[in-house]
């Protein structure tokens, strides 16, 4: 993950994984998955998403509760799920997360990430 200068994340923002360029905002309730790029003056306002492997470029909003979805990335209303899935699903969510297939079982996905979880058992901040 990595984020750029003068970046506001609002409470209860999610970034995970993320390449966030100067500049953006990230409003209260906003979602930005692994391996998602936001260029340089992004706004992702509040409660919408931007997800995984999704580029937005410089200058680009995701309006209140919208979807920000692929590369590029088109934006979109929550209501247009059928729109949103069809791209979505290439996308490889829990390839991208898990590293898995799609079609592995909850109790691998949960392995896993139990795995990774405990392999930080031992971080500690330094600040």
């Amino acid at each position: 993950m990595a984020i750029g200068d003068d970046v506001l994340i609002g409470p209860h923002a999610h970034v995970n994984g993320a390449r966030v360029g100067d500049g953006c905002f990230l409003a209260t309730g906003s979602s930005v998955f692994p391996n998602s790029r936001l260029e340089p003056g992004v706004e992702v306002r509040i409660n919408a998403v931007v997800h995984v492997n999704t580029v937005l470029p410089a200058g680009a909003l995701v309006p209140i509760g919208w979807v920000a979805v692929g590369d590029p990335a088109q934006i979109l209303p929550p209501d247009r799920h059928r729109e949103i899935w069809a791209i979505q699903e290439a996308l490889d969510f829990p390839g991208t997360v898990y590293g898995l297939p799609r079609d592995a079982s909850a109790h691998e996905r949960m392995q896993q990430q139990a795995e990774w979880l405990a392999a930080h058992n031992h971080d500690h901040n330094t600040t």
